[in-house]
């Protein structure tokens, strides 16, 4: 919405750890059979993550359009890769306004991406391959479809009445009513302030049978719930432990900051000037972050918690800065959400491809957020790809492994993209008549939509990229397939796909990596990002330098301040093939953008 690999855990978990962080199997027991307190390791502190589109991920039956059977005959590839999870964007029957997430049934899956059945099928298959399942959870909002909605909107006085934001509105000549509200005159009233839809327009849309507007925060097809209605909370938590006991290993919560609005439906303050849908520039304080949502996240961690296997919940959030992301967490009590998103590293307002830039924005996580567990982005559906984002058109493949390496090497739990792997690049249409999603049409040209980032997975050079058999994809195959495919890239040692392997790996092999502390070092450095990861215990240390500029940079590095005077060091993956025989780090000279990860000792 608003708005991105062996199955095995790593070898230095024990295998009694292993086994109690399985994934747990489907079940017809109700929740509460085992009270999981999280205490201590969980796999998801460890994970790396990676969502997957499903309309554009494989597709089983030559219709164009990828389903949940062309993910299962991935698997293998997600396997060897190292992924430990895998998040599906929504795949639940939808009438796909905004491709799923204006969900109609909470409890099936599309028939264009298969039956409930695939996905049993698809829980199972995953499970053998030591990976999990976490869903995408549209809490904010159903489709106007929805059985719910339907029942709500008939009516002032059917039992679901009261399930969805509604209201009577106001004479048009009230105080506060700009030319914004006026358009949306109905009946003589018009909407009681000045709130916007994300997608453009009014957030206010008219239902004759009532005579009420009902509130949107994004698409009029996508109504947004009432969460101060107990009868709301209870149906969707219930939503969620249907698929508990089915076996999925979490959530990823959709616009989780926007499920409350302000009470007194208070006008938000005009900014000047107009955005990329032509309307005012507003604050925007009062559609999100209202303070009642983090009793709800209490409530429904305690909920998620009944079920055993350290089941996680993700949320979709995009702080402002490092203490609401804080708040997320529910701060020092760690008793809201497991991994908000950490927007403020790959997304941040003022984000650039520096080294200065990361190591304030990765201390941050490291000392601001009272120890909780970090979750790095730099890749998801709503957004440019990273690679064009960072990329100078000259050295991108260079800087998405310089990326990789932060993403891969750092504390935080890893959540990548599907294709950021092999450097797949956004493919913007140059053409309105060629939009699909519904965004770039009414805001073209300034808005051009998400069908950029969404393209279908590159597997081979064949055609349409071994993605379909069918030439009429969903959405074109991007023009570069040839060369940047997972069968081209496998079979060269240097690529991207191979760099990113490489770093999972170490990741998962080696102990300093895989669950130790990090520390920044040669902090006054505005080309080089280096780093230092200690596993407890341990004398040696897991020392990362990352070139992020386009010259040639020698370093001396100095590891007094982690408790490790050594200078002795063993490369554990490098991007450049010249760092291989690197032996000490007293004068370490990184190319341009060149990664390096060694022990030191």
């Amino acid at each position: 919405m608003s708005l991105l690999f062996a199955g095995c855990l790593c070898a230095a978990v024990s295998s009694a750890q292993q086994q109690a962080d399985s994934p747990a199997k489907p079940s017809n027991n109700q929740a509460g059979e085992e009270v999981n307190l999280r205490s201590g390791d969980v796999w998801w502190k460890h994970a790396v993550i990676e969502e997957i589109y499903p309309r554009s991920y494989g597709d089983s039956n030559g219709d164009g359009v990828g389903d949940l059977n062309g993910i299962a005959q991935h698997l293998d590839y997600l396997h060897d890769l190292g992924i430990d999870a895998i998040w599906i964007a929504p795949m639940y029957p939808s009438p796909q306004v905004d491709f799923g997430y204006d969900i109609s049934d909470y409890e099936n899956v599309d028939p264009q991406y298969g039956m409930l059945a695939d996905f049993d099928r698809l829980e199972a298959a995953v499970q053998q391959r030591g990976i999990r399942i976490i869903l995408d959870m549209v809490l904010n909002h159903t489709s106007d479809r929805h059985k719910w909605f339907v029942e709500s909107a008939s009516s002032r006085d059917n039992p679901k009445a009261d399930w969805y934001v509604w209201n009577s509105g106001i004479p048009p000549d009230s105080p506060g009513v700009g030319e914004f509200q006026k358009k949306n005159e109905h009946d003589g009233v018009v909407p009681p302030n000045n709130w916007e839809s994300f997608f453009g327009g009014s957030a206010w849309e008219w239902a004759p049978a009532r005579r009420q507007f009902y509130y949107h925060k994004f698409y009029k097809q996508q109504p947004d719930l009432n969460w101060r209605n107990p009868a709301v909370e209870t149906a969707m938590f219930d939503v969620m432990k249907f698929w508990l006991r089915r076996g999925v290993a979490g959530f990823r919560l959709d616009a989780i900051p926007e499920l409350y609005e302000d009470v007194q439906l208070r006008n938000e303050r005009d900014l000047g000037g107009t955005n990329d849908q032509g309307d005012p520039n507003l604050e925007e304080v009062r559609t999100a972050n209202q303070p009642e949502m983090h009793d709800l996240l209490r409530r429904l961690r305690a909920m998620v918690d009944e079920f055993p296997g350290n089941r996680v919940l993700i949320g979709e959030t995009y702080p402002p800065n490092i203490a609401v992301l804080d708040g997320w967490y529910g701060g020092a009590a760690h008793d809201e959400l497991d991994l908000p998103m950490d927007m403020l590293v790959g997304f941040g307002n003022d984000s650039k491809f520096s080294a200065t830039y990361f190591r304030r924005v990765i201390e941050e996580a490291e000392t601001q957020l009272h120890g909780s567990q970090p979750l790095f982005v730099f890749d998801n559906h709503d957004n440019v790809r990273s690679l064009d984002r960072f990329g100078d058109g000259v050295h991108n493949v260079e800087i998405a492994k310089c990326i990789a390496t932060i993403l891969f090497t750092s504390r935080a739990t890893a959540l990548t993209y599907y294709g950021a792997e092999l450097g797949m690049t956004e493919q913007t249409p140059r053409r309105k008549e060629d939009v699909k999603d519904p965004i770039g049409i009414t805001g073209w040209p300034r808005e051009k939509g998400r069908d950029g980032e969404r393209t279908p997975m590159q597997w081979t050079p064949g055609p349409q990229a071994g993605f379909s058999s069918n030439p009429n994809t969903w959405l074109p195959i991007a023009p570069d397939y040839k060369t940047v495919n997972v069968v081209s890239e496998s079979a060269d040692p240097n690529s991207l796909l191979n760099w990113s392997k490489r770093l999972i790996a170490v990741r998962r092999q080696n102990p300093a990596l895989h669950d130790g502390s990090m520390l920044m070092i040669d902090s006054g450095n505005p080309d080089v990002l280096s780093f230092v990861r200690r596993a407890p215990g341990q004398k040696s240390v897991v020392v990362v330098a990352i070139n992020m500029s386009a010259s040639t940079k020698t370093v001396t590095l100095n590891l007094k301040n982690s408790r490790n005077e050594g200078v002795a060091a063993r490369t554990l993956a490098t991007s450049e093939p010249s760092l291989r025989s690197v032996r000490t780090v007293e004068s370490l000279t990184l190319p341009p953008f060149a990664s390096w990860v060694g022990v030191v000792k």
